[in-house]
């Protein structure tokens, strides 16, 4: 399939922190033909592993999280239900917005909003709280308690779409843009022979905790790691934060990343005519590459980043230039890293 009906696939299943399982059964569909081992772990997270078949190999694990951010209901007055979120969620996005309701039969619900008419001087100039916005899903108060009972996760109802010539616009874009990702370097490495096992991580929980990757990683005990992962696009309010898109990945740069593999890639890049960004990250980077450094003595860790517009919100937007060249970068990392000195896989 096409990166496109990749990223389209995994935005359109469901999963929101703590309920991954659909998109993590997806998710293990589209790794499964390109690997050659492939599991779900305890927690959730699918991780699939291609081996070079040579002795001794090192690995590099590579991770991009599942989780999408989302809502949960806490509560039901009347027949609506009230929610808290899952991840980061800024309230401004929600008034009016349809949202799914992972129930049992799935439902469709409308956030409810006043109307402008009856509202009180300057009540519109101010963002409605979650804890006071509550979701109409058009049920009684016995049949809402039944139906979506509390602890129903739900997520925002958005189609993926094109946007223009080359951006693709939708909801869960951050992460599963980068996890299809890593399935294109997968297919980019097909047939070619590496000096290394590459281990595939879709992880869980990245959006609220991180614990995901953590145990993922304790338990693969790579040589070093990749995070893949969403960082902020220049918008046309705001052009001194993030990158172009269409400008390539970002490589990080700071104490969360190895400078043995920044240099690397920056290398990778060099020859093969790869642009990229560098992004100075001066402390912790928000990224699963936080967690993973510090597993069992310690795991050298990159980070690459794909730039995205309007995140968190139900409609991310991507460049899908930019998601090729972020795969032709960690292709270009993985046939060169078992071919350096022993050396350079400590900092």
């Amino acid at each position: 399939m096409s990166y496109f009906d990749d990223v389209s696939g995994l935005c359109q299943t469901p999963g929101p922190s703590g309920f991954e399982g659909p998109a993590a059964e997806k998710a293990a569909r589209l790794l499964a033909p390109l690997v050659d081992e492939l599991k779900v772990d305890r927690l959730g997270s699918v991780i699939g592993v291609r081996c070079c078949g040579k002795p001794g190999a090192k690995k590099v694990l590579l991770d991009a999280h599942l989780d999408e951010v989302g809502l949960i209901v806490t509560g039901h007055k009347d027949g609506f239900l009230q929610m808290r979120t899952l991840g980061g969620i800024d309230p401004r996005v929600l008034a009016d917005r349809e949202l799914t309701v992972l129930s049992d039969p799935p439902m469709l619900g409308v956030v409810a909003v006043k109307p402008p008419h009856i509202m009180a001087a300057g009540e519109a100039d101010n963002a409605v709280p979650i804890r006071d916005l509550w979701l109409d899903v058009g049920l009684t108060q016995e049949q809402a308690e039944k139906a979506a009972p509390v602890g129903t996760p739900i997520v925002y109802r958005e189609e993926t779409f094109r946007l223009g010539e080359d951006l693709i616009a939708g909801k869960s874009l951050d992460d599963r843009s980068c996890f299809a990702i890593l399935l294109r370097t997968l297919e980019l490495l097909k047939g070619e022979e590496l000096d290394v096992d590459v281990a595939v991580l879709g992880s869980c929980f990245e959006e609220t905790s991180g614990d995901g990757a953590l145990v993922a990683t304790f338990a693969q005990d790579p040589d070093c790691a990749i995070a893949v992962d969403v960082t902020f696009a220049k918008t046309h309010d705001d052009k001194d934060t993030g990158f172009e898109l269409g400008s390539g990945p970002a490589v990080g740069i700071g104490p969360n990343c190895a400078r043995w593999m920044v240099s690397l890639l920056k290398k990778a890049a060099a020859e093969e005519h790869i642009p990229w960004n560098p992004e100075v990250m001066a402390g912790n980077t928000g990224t699963n590459g936080w967690d993973m450094q510090v597993v069992r003595e310690g795991v050298p860790v990159a980070l690459v980043s794909l730039p995205l517009r309007y995140m968190h919100t139900p409609l991310e937007v991507v460049s899908e230039k930019d998601a090729e060249q972020s795969a032709q970068l960690l292709a270009a990392f993985l046939r060169r890293v078992g071919k350096e000195d022993a050396l350079c896989w400590r900092n």
